[in-house]
């Protein structure tokens, strides 16, 4: 008799249907069209495309970090059964619960204050913990992502971190707090492999325990590290996949050109898409990515595809056929 293992994923934070746009000189003008995906515990889901495509002010929407031009026009983000767009204290939740690695660690950091001092603030703030046990829990935090003399680096100031530093002093505060929901905004960006392979380890070490959104343009960090992927273009999610199978067989036109435009090996050269992906004051009737695509029909000018189901979780927004 074969014993058979199944494990079932818990979902943490659902995004359904988020709409988005903003107050631009030219009037009000679209962002996010219907952007859908979910985060469970225990897995890291990758979020992918270029550059603008809307991957970031998707994940400050959940955070409630938008600037003033920003309008939510629809859509649902739900973390333990609670819309947050309803919620009118999201600061309960922001930081204790869902945390926050910024895309810049050079400049999240404030330069006149020490990291011990921004780190017990943190602490404070969301533990409700002051004295020796902040501060025990605070050189806990900067041991847990292996920044040597803890207890000394307390007293110093970011200028006396190197950027992978930063980085962990910026993880450490996520961690302090116990963080249910993971947001790592391009946590490897202008870091050396090295670092980047340390700042990664450090996010698998946490994943039993937390979700992670991994925001990034690296696809090969994607392959090593996420259990999911979806695909941003245009402010829409056009293809969301088991990282495995979306590796294995990318369906979308799109996601096939961003895994062609990977150096492989020296036979193959890597190939670039064609064009720029389009800003939000223009206007792309059917499917945005058409005008780039080098498999484009008729109906792809005039219609909108929609995410249909077409395997075991993978879902893609296109009409061509299987």
């Amino acid at each position: 008799m074969i014993n058979m293992m199944y494990y079932v994923f818990v979902t943490v934070l659902e995004v359904k249907n988020l709409n988005l746009g903003f107050n631009c000189e030219c009037g009000f003008r679209q962002a996010l069209f219907d952007v859908s995906f979910s985060l469970e515990k225990g897995r890291i889901h990758a979020l992918v495309g270029e550059s603008g495509c809307g991957k970031t002010i998707s994940a400050m929407s959940i955070l409630g970090l938008l600037p003033k031009t920003a309008k939510i026009t629809g859509g649902e983000i739900i973390y333990n059964g609670e819309n947050l767009l309803n919620k009118k204290n999201i600061n309960k939740i922001r930081g204790s619960k869902i945390a926050l690695i910024p895309q810049d660690p050079m400049t999240s950091l404030n330069p006149l204050y020490t990291i011990g001092n921004q780190l017990l603030e943190v602490i404070n703030i969301h533990q409700g913990l002051k004295g020796e046990k902040a501060y025990k829990k605070a050189v806990e935090a900067l041991e847990a992502v292996q920044i040597p003399c803890a207890s000394e680096r307390m007293n110093s100031y970011p200028h006396e971190f190197s950027g992978g530093m930063k980085q962990r002093a910026i993880i450490a505060m996520a961690l302090a707090c116990n963080a249910e929901i993971l947001i790592a905004d391009e946590p490897t960006t202008a870091l050396d492999v090295t670092i980047q392979a340390q700042i990664m380890n450090l996010l698998n070490q946490i994943k039993p325990d937390t979700s992670i959104l991994l925001i990034t343009h690296d696809l090969a960090l994607v392959g090593e590290n996420a259990d999911e992927v979806s695909v941003m273009y245009a402010g829409r999610i056009v293809e969301n996949a088991p990282a495995k199978e979306f590796f294995e067989n990318p369906s979308h036109p799109y996601s096939q050109a961003l895994l062609r435009s990977l150096p492989s090996d020296r036979a193959n050269k890597p190939e670039t898409i064609q064009g720029q992906p389009p800003s939000i004051r223009q206007d792309i009737s059917g499917c945005r990515f058409h005008p780039r695509c080098d498999r484009c029909m008729e109906i792809c000018t005039d219609k909108i595809p929609v995410l249909e189901n077409i395997g075991a979780n993978h879902y893609r927004a296109c009409f061509l056929c299987d």
